[in-house]
């Protein structure tokens, strides 16, 4: 059988119906957004807490049947207004970030152990900031406004065997040619990040580090993580991890600084102000881009409801086909998943039967990889209607 031309893939992924019902006449981004659906969240699909209230849950809208888990920093009993919730690492505390980052390790092992074959399953992790911006009814709005972090595992015969997605496809925004600034700016936008002084993380050619099955990701800057799974216990791989995304911020504050007011200054805060003067300032391309988006979202009510004026990101760590580890990050686009990023569209499809096939694996998966946080200490697992005992059982 001829090998298959690189493309984006769209695979069909089974879930079961809402075990609780969105009011009539509410929009389901407002209902999810609600302190009564995030209580239902952890009460029906709560896997483990931390004092810090990081929560692990299941995916019950997933992505994957073969596992499929998110991490989130639940703060709906705390702060009830959904625009007041920390949607991005940086608004995390050292405390907060710090489990964030073990709690990550952990699973990224898990999954790495469960699945050691790179040629047989897609393994990610991604972590992903909810715009607190956009107005709760925007579509395409994240459906929980609290920062994320998303572990999956696809088997590699699924994908190959999926459709092609089509490439424009909406939801494939961050392909690197028609994101809001990568179309334009690609190359100052690797240049700035290229001004990182890493050690751990080393800077992939672009043609080096897109998954051979899609092609994707397109036009972002890759880096490999040199050492592989061994560095994920390495303090300093975490440190660098977290110098890209503040670099990234960095060029997303100058850019739409720069669209909202037409001011070529270096904007308060920012982390690496000498960079952002020599390399973004000084580029005529990005100054251009800049002030032809301004005017843009001057004169075209519809495109200026699509800006999203604060900082908002995924940045991802995957492991490709030969076996490497690699991180990239990219802004977060209009309706768009993290799967996307990587060429990979997933359709759910509300299909109980077909569920209730993979259920049993999938929740078992999930609980040996919440044992391992048991294990390390970090907080409290979670007795839910189908794990009531630390084990799977039929949902009646």
């Amino acid at each position: 059988m001829p090998k298959q031309t690189a493309a984006p893939r769209e695979i069909v992924t089974p879930r079961p119906s809402l075990t609780i019902p969105i009011p009539e006449g509410m929009a389901p981004v407002e209902f999810f957004n609600s302190p009564a659906n995030l209580k239902n969240l952890a009460e029906e699909n709560g896997l483990f807490r931390t004092p810090e209230n990081l929560l692990m849950y299941r995916k019950l809208i997933g992505h994957s049947s073969e596992f499929d888990t998110s991490v989130i920093l639940d703060t709906s009993k705390r702060i009830l207004d959904p625009l007041g919730r920390p949607v991005r690492r940086d608004q995390m505390s050292r405390r907060q970030k710090k489990v964030w980052s073990k709690m990550t390790q952990i699973l990224l092992e898990y999954m790495l152990d469960k699945y050691p074959d790179p040629e047989k399953h897609l393994i990610l992790c991604g972590e992903a900031s909810l715009d607190s911006t956009w107005p709760l009814n925007k579509p395409g709005v994240p459906s929980i406004r609290m920062i994320h972090n998303h572990f999956m595992v696809f088997p590699m015969d699924e994908l190959e065997k999926a459709k092609p997605a089509n490439p424009n496809d909406p939801n494939l925004t961050d392909s690197g040619h028609n994101t809001l600034f990568l179309r334009h700016l690609s190359s100052v936008y690797r240049d700035f990040l290229e001004v990182l002084d890493l050690q751990i993380l080393s800077t992939l050619p672009e043609d080096e580090s897109a998954l051979s099955i899609t092609g994707y990701p397109q036009g972002l800057p890759c880096w490999e993580l040199k050492g592989g799974v061994e560095k994920l216990s390495d303090q300093y791989f975490w440190y660098e991890y977290e110098q890209i995304l503040r670099g990234f911020l960095d060029f997303y504050r100058t850019f739409f600084s720069l669209v909202a007011t037409g001011d070529e200054r270096i904007p308060q805060g920012v982390n690496y102000p000498n960079q952002v003067a020599d390399v973004l300032l000084s580029n005529n391309t990005f100054i251009r881009v800049a002030r032809d988006l301004r005017e843009q979202v001057i004169l075209d009510p519809q495109f200026a409801n699509e800006i999203r004026w604060r900082p908002a990101y995924k940045q991802i760590l995957y492991r490709d086909q030969k076996g490497r580890l690699i991180v990239t990050i990219s802004q977060n686009s209009v309706g768009n998943a993290i799967t996307e990023l990587l060429g990979i569209v997933v359709k759910r499809d509300e299909n109980p039967k077909a569920f209730a096939k993979v259920e049993p694996g999938l929740v078992t998966r999930l609980l040996e990889a919440r044992q391992r946080l048991v294990d390390a200490n970090l907080g409290e697992a979670i007795s839910a209607p189908c794990w009531p005992n630390g084990e799977y059982v039929a949902a009646r």
